[in-house]
């Protein structure tokens, strides 16, 4: 840093700032600052002593930093990440705003000869940090400017906010962060993903969960489990499916032959035997069977036993021709309640809604997530109440109960303003 001094440089700048800090009582603050100072000295480890200039402004803390422009935003991520893994019944709980900026400052040595910093580059740092809300990290054009054009995936890490105008009348324009941590930056760079960041990326989803709402937690729980078990039927149909590849079995050598070991593969199931068509079933007439009194006829006069003879029977050759000759016709019975011949199917009465969110937003209907808008601009939904819930991690949710009818519309439009 001795390099550095007496020199305008530079660089960009982390300004944070505690949240609800003076209206917290002694012990509180006290609390509050001795896990800031943790958190930070967690975050600025890899950052080396010389590249780096930290000052304390009393409800937070200003960091320059001289070295790499990225330093900044890693540390802002990981300050972010210990915020939403710490306890979140803590007494007094850390809530920071934090903003980025990219400007020249100068180094010049404090009353007690340390080294310290003073410029626009602090000041810019400020006022965009002004402008967040507990737990967002606001970046400044020019910080932006620089850092997106490392690699498109760092220009993915921004969402731009628009201009905000400051208490001196000046217009700023800045830019959101989403909400990834540090070992996220990290596999954007080198794209590669170790123990560690998997370690790193467990502990951020528990601080998420234990972070979130009744309501969010439920469809946590219940998406898992819907996740799980597709993948248990998948597994399952694959297992049992008649298409599945033979499995390869050793086979014995034969006498003679080379010891290595000859693979095979199962042979294929024959060709399964048909079998023959049934014959065609030939129409049968069984005479009729004569009825009781006409067998038990009375006995002649003259005392003889012998059986009074039935009724001539036609021949079965002839009856079968005859019944071939007239057939008898099918009765169809008709289903009253089947359609119409050429009536067409009434398509169900849907309602639509259509969705204007701004800058963006996730669209939950009736729980349960469609998209996100823009893109999504229309949803068509059944007839009756529903509840639309619109969600961005910057700002509070959005919450509205319609009642539809069929065919009926609605548009709802809504704008996320810090």
């Amino acid at each position: 840093m001795e390099q550095h001094g007496n020199k305008t440089v530079m660089c960009s700048v982390l300004f944070l700032d505690i949240v609800e800090y003076s209206k917290k009582p002694v012990s509180g603050q006290i609390a509050l600052k001795k896990r800031l100072n943790a958190f930070l000295a967690s975050a600025i480890h890899d950052v080396p002593i010389n590249d780096r200039i930290i000052l304390d402004t009393g409800d937070g803390a200003a960091i320059s930093f001289l070295g790499d422009v990225e330093d900044a935003i890693k540390v802002a991520l990981a300050l972010r990440a210990c915020l939403l893994n710490e306890d979140k019944d803590t007494e007094h709980p850390l809530r920071m705003c934090m903003g980025i900026n990219l400007g020249p400052v100068r180094l010049i040595k404090d009353i007690n000869g340390q080294p310290n910093i003073v410029g626009d580059g602090i000041n810019v740092a400020q006022r965009i940090m002004g402008f967040a809300q507990p737990g967002q990290i606001l970046t400044s054009r020019s910080y932006f400017d620089a850092v997106s054009r490392l690699s498109h995936e760092y220009a993915g890490l921004f969402h731009s906010r628009g201009s905000r105008t400051d208490k001196h009348v000046r217009e700023h324009e800045i830019y959101a962060i989403a909400q990834v941590d540090d070992a996220a930056v990290v596999r954007i760079r080198t794209g590669k993903v170790g123990l560690g960041d998997a370690r790193e990326w467990a502990q951020r989803t528990l601080g998420l969960y234990r972070n979130a709402s009744v309501l969010h937690r439920v469809l946590y729980v219940v998406t898992a489990l819907a996740a799980l078990v597709f993948l248990i039927l998948a597994g399952v149909k694959i297992a049992t499916s008649p298409d599945a590849p033979a499995p390869r079995v050793e086979a014995k050598a034969r006498p003679g032959a080379s010891s290595e070991h000859v693979v095979s593969e199962v042979p294929a199931l024959p060709p399964a035997v048909k079998k023959p068509a049934p014959e065609p079933l030939v129409a049968q007439v069984v005479a009729p069977t004569p009825k009781k009194n006409e067998i038990m006829a009375a006995p002649p006069k003259n005392g003889s036993v012998a059986a009074q003879k039935p009724k001539t029977v036609q021949p079965a050759r002839e009856a079968g021709k005859q019944a071939s000759a007239t057939p008898k016709k099918s009765v169809v019975q008709k289903n009253p309640h089947a359609p119409k011949a050429g009536a067409v199917a009434k398509p169900a009465a849907t309602a639509q809604i259509s969705i204007a969110v701004t800058p963006w937003g996730e669209i939950y209907l009736d729980g349960k997530i469609q998209g996100i808008s823009p893109p999504l601009e229309e949803l068509k939904v059944t007839p009756g109440k529903h509840v639309i819930e619109i969600f961005n991690t910057s700002f509070p949710t959005y919450r509205q109960n319609v009642q539809l009818k069929a065919g009926g519309k609605i548009k709802i439009k809504y704008k996320f303003a810090n």
